[in-house]
């Protein structure tokens, strides 16, 4: 039986093929390479030409695909089959985004109607916020909405909130609260008038630690400006624990539940997106769902050499085991992407973070990458110095939208022209030719030329995908989401991995109970390492 090392390995001859090609020779000798080498998804277009690929690599990776059966593994996903093994679940967050007729069977079972059911109840919160219906314990209206949750209960919203703020009425603000440090909720809450502020709770168990001692801290704030009293009127809760929400003061239909085949990061599309129903209408946000079905569309029914998320999955596999590029980076060239990358941080690295394959045994290839990006153009004054010229290379996706949301010339064909050349600097470079020739051209002189050209070589052959589409509405956001959803999918199953466990946050949770006891002062500093116990005595010596 081939083991799935070897099969990684047979990418490794087209590799060394390619390692003597560079890009620019590839596209010297392929006119229609943007043609052979770009796809879209409605109208999303992805240019991946600029890696470094030929035909015989993408049919080395289309191969790879099949045999390790990510066909078979979309498939079982999408039967509903507990593909998420370590919990024993199956993974059906793209339910949560389905339109039509036809029933998604989870467990045997239609949850379609489920699934509607919560959606229609958001929806009716959310319009009854809007209209004033709903309002505050004094009857003013709700103008302040504070999400407080972690995780996918958090960066998922958050993202999208900011990426849509063209679509956000003007007298609603959302504010997004996470860190445990007091700081986050006390920096919130300066600005905030208690009497029309709403707060969502957001855990499924309603036990998640950071989220409930901010909950409580609202809590306290709420009861102390307005009454006790006041509670049930200033707090929603999206989880499925009714009896700790109605210990907490949350009336039952203030609690909008979700599922256990839907995986925090996975989550935006279920009740955790309350929050953007209510400060951007539900009906934006039941676009974003539809952007989302779109892209679930494509990637359930396109052949694997016009998939997009396929294509993206195996390009990253193809850096990732066949070069060994550790890190990848994702820049929007949308100032209200700025949370995207940080929102795929979660999304990829504890989806595919793991060690271990689906049967338990120790992988012996390398799995995901380091995700990380901010927006450009500000990157281009910070990091894309190592981009260009550093000793590692670092794949890089490019997004940006052919038209902004603001009329603002010149600005946009700004941003248009630079992310368009720093894809092609990247991939072209500049060889010790031409930097002569361009100090030559300055009137520098031989041996002030002779000095500078090793530090204005740029090596090149940096590879780059580009995602281009005409606007950033809540559609494309949707199908951008799921998108890169996908890809991690069909990337776990090439690895052999579950991409839907996260057991690799549990130890520290762990450690952090048994230890803050202790760094209270309420228990003896003791059965630690030296370091920990060093460091807990000097917490403690300085603490008072």
């Amino acid at each position: 039986m081939t083991s799935r090392k070897q099969l990684l390995d047979t990418l490794n001859p087209h590799k060394a093929r390619l390692d003597l090609k560079p890009m620019r020779q590839l596209f010297a000798e392929d006119p229609d390479r943007f043609e052979r080498f770009s796809v879209r998804a409605g109208d999303l277009l992805l240019d991946y030409s600029k890696n470094r690929i030929d035909a015989g690599a993408m049919a080395a990776l289309f191969a790879l695909a099949r045999q390790a059966g990510v066909e078979e593994r979309r498939a079982a996903m999408v039967a509903g089959d507990h593909i998420n093994t370590t919990e024993d679940r199956a993974v059906g967050h793209m339910a949560l985004r389905h339109q039509g007729d036809r029933p998604v069977r989870i467990d045997g079972n239609n949850v379609m109607a489920e699934v509607r059911g919560v959606l229609a109840r958001m929806a009716g919160f959310a319009d009854a916020i809007r209209a004033g219906d709903v309002r505050g314990a004094t009857g003013g209206r709700f103008t302040d909405i504070v999400n407080i949750g972690i995780g996918g209960s958090d960066l998922g919203p958050a993202m999208v909130m900011l990426a849509l703020e063209p679509y956000r009425r003007t007298d609603l603000r959302a504010h997004y609260v996470s860190n445990v440090d007091g700081a986050h909720i006390t920096d919130t809450l300066k600005g905030l008038n208690p009497a029309t502020t709403l707060f969502i709770v957001a855990s499924k168990t309603f036990t998640t630690d950071e989220t409930m001692t901010n909950a409580a801290t609202a809590r306290a704030w709420i009861a102390e400006e307005l009454g006790e009293g006041a509670v049930t009127a200033h707090f929603a809760a999206l989880s499925t624990n009714l009896g700790a929400c109605a210990q907490f003061g949350i009336a039952a239909d203030r609690i909008f539940g979700f599922w256990d085949w839907v995986g925090g990061r996975y989550s935006v599309w279920s009740a955790i997106g309350l929050s953007l129903a209510i400060v951007l209408g539900f009906d934006v946000f039941d676009a974003v769902l539809k952007g989302a079905y779109e892209m679930d569309q494509h990637f359930v029914t396109a052949p694997l050499e016009a998939n997009v998320p396929v294509i993206m999955a195996l390009l990253g596999v193809w850096y990732r085991n066949a070069f060994g590029f550790s890190t990848h980076a994702v820049l929007p060239y949308d100032q209200r992407l700025s949370r995207f990358a940080a929102y795929l941080q979660q999304q990829d690295m504890e989806s595919n973070g793991k060690s271990v394959t689906l049967s338990g045994a120790a992988v012996d290839y390398p799995t995901g990458p380091i995700i990380w990006g901010e927006p450009g153009t500000n990157g281009q004054h910070a990091f894309y110095q190592l981009i260009h010229q550093g000793t590692d290379v670092i794949p890089v996706d490019f997004l940006v939208a052919a038209r902004p949301h603001e009329i603002l010339p010149p600005h946009h064909d700004k941003l248009v022209a630079n992310v368009l050349a720093q894809a092609e600097a990247l991939m072209r470079g500049k060889s010790e030719t031409e930097v002569v020739a361009e100090l030559t051209a300055q009137g520098l002189d031989p041996a002030r030329i002779k000095a500078l050209v090793p530090h204005k070589l740029f090596p090149g052959n940096r590879p780059s995908n580009v995602l281009m589409y005409p606007k950033l509405t809540p559609e494309r956001l949707g199908s951008l989401i799921a998108l890169y959803e996908q890809k991690v999918f069909v990337q776990g199953a090439i690895w052999d991995i579950n991409s839907y466990d996260q057991w690799g946050v549990e130890l520290g949770k762990q450690l952090a109970k048994a230890l803050l006891p202790k760094v209270e002062g309420h228990a003896p500093a003791e059965g630690h390492d030296s370091s920990t116990l060093g460091l807990l005595r000097a917490y403690l010596a300085q603490k008072d």
